[in-house]
């Protein structure tokens, strides 16, 4: 196995990889939507939690050993392989079809054994590292062990019962990891780390456009039906804006900033634990708008003026709001930086959910947008200011150093009035754009 350097960033290898939890994050998406319950809500915020370490732990490994080496992709091939069987299990976790293999214990077989090649694999492609050594075997004592167990007693239940014992594993793998501390893992390249972060931020996104797509799959295009799919259409957009432009930038500048244990430990709070409730928003939102687009399709069933119903009403804008506060918790674990604008829209959004059973769906999902949109303008307002002096003094530096004046003083003063000009130009675009 070949290890990365510095400025490793993400391999094609590693783009393949990812198409399995496409598949994953529709799975999830569908199982939520075949029966809307606030049970089956929780429940697939668990199979989501499962899912995301299943991720991560290959995200870490992948900032370390090159994924498109020949021994590291054929691990790769073999996770993907396994993964492919949990997600397919995935609709039947919580309700097993009669005949055939007993699904909840096959998803819980597999997840064990994703997480085994993980721990193996590190130990594997680190000979000699003693300190991550040390971290493995706690980690498999602490955080696979005993989740995996609890998971198996799990299966045993249905309903309510296994939804908690399996949150219960879940709450027990994610504190594993604290009390395992960050001694032995490393984080070699930020940029790698932020990139594989981004795009699976972008495979969630791709599914709340899938989303869209599948709500009205089979029923005749109309009207609404387009007018829903533009709204939903810019409800994905704002969201891509508001976590490309507000937070991932910020976030890897601050990741590459720091080194050793800090850095380990930025990327574990803001990447690992905080992208999974802005994952999992966005993935809620996506289950909203498949059945906004559905209901709106659907006029044989419903009328245009007919609200969505249940906890799908909320997780319309709910999701939207879970979105914004995880956004907020990672510019604070990042920056220090407390984003009024993310923290009053996330609870707006989250208290709008209740609304959205008063109002047509339609309208609903056009009021979110407007929202979005607007949440968008007025944080790229609060922060733009502050892009805009980094990056003129940026450029100021970069003009000053290559038309710096001979020290015999010969031609400073065209220089010293370009300068000024210049400054005087940026000024005003600068006030122009604010």
């Amino acid at each position: 196995m070949i290890a990365t350097e510095g400025g490793h960033r993400v391999t094609p290898a590693e783009l393949f990889f990812d198409l399995v939890f496409v598949y994953a994050i529709t799975q999830v998406t569908a199982l939520m939507a075949a029966d809307p319950s606030l049970l089956r809500l929780l429940g697939g915020g668990v199979v989501l939690a499962l899912l995301w370490w299943c991720w991560c732990c290959f995200a870490w490994l992948g900032n370390v050993v090159r994924a498109d080496s020949g021994a590291m992709f054929a691990v790769l091939v073999a996770v993907m392989a396994v993964v492919l069987v949990v997600t397919v299990t995935v609709p039947e976790v919580y309700d097993d079809l009669p005949g055939g293999l007993y699904a909840p214990l096959v998803f819980v077989l597999c997840y064990g054994a994703v997480r085994v090649l993980h721990l193996v694999t590190y130990w594997i492609s680190s000979p000699g590292d003693e300190a991550l050594h040390v971290t493995l075997r706690r980690t498999a004592l602490l955080s696979v062990a005993p989740p995996f167990v609890v998971l198996l007693v799990g299966c045993a239940f249905t309903g309510l019962t296994q939804v908690l014992i399996w949150l219960g594993a879940v709450v027990i793998d994610y504190s594993g990891i604290y009390i395992t501390g960050s001694s032995g893992w490393r984080v070699a390249s930020p940029a790698h780390f932020a990139e594989r972060h981004g795009l699976i931020v972008i495979i969630a996104l791709g599914e709340s456009i899938v989303a869209i797509g599948v709500g009205v799959s089979g029923l005749p295009v109309s009207t609404p039906v387009l007018a829903g799919a533009a709204a939903g259409l810019l409800v994905v957009a704002g969201m891509w804006r508001l976590y490309f432009r507000q937070i991932s930038e910020p976030a890897e500048e601050r990741l590459t900033a720091l080194e050793g244990d800090d850095r380990t430990r930025l990327a574990r709070d803001a990447y690992t634990f905080l992208h999974l409730p802005l994952v999992g928003g966005i993935v809620l939102t996506a289950l909203g708008m498949k059945k906004v687009l559905h209901q709106v399709a659907d006029s044989e069933h419903y009328g245009l003026s007919e609200p969505l119903h249940g906890v799908v009403a909320w997780a319309l804008a709910g999701g939207v709001g879970i979105f914004l506060l995880a956004a907020a918790a990672i510019l604070l674990r990042t920056s220090g930086r407390v984003s009024l604008v993310f923290i009053i829209g996330g609870l707006a959004c989250l208290a709008a959910g209740v609304l959205v059973v008063l109002v047509p769906a339609l309208l609903a999902l056009a009021l979110l947008a407007a929202a979005v949109l607007g949440l968008v303008v007025l944080h790229s307002r609060r922060t733009g200011s502050a892009r805009q002096v980094r990056h003129n003094a940026d450029r100021q530096t970069d003009r000053h150093d290559r038309t710096r004046p001979p020290e015999t003083g010969t031609g400073c003063g065209q220089v010293c009035d370009a300068d000024q000009a210049f400054l005087v130009s940026q000024k005003i675009l600068s006030i122009w754009a604010m």
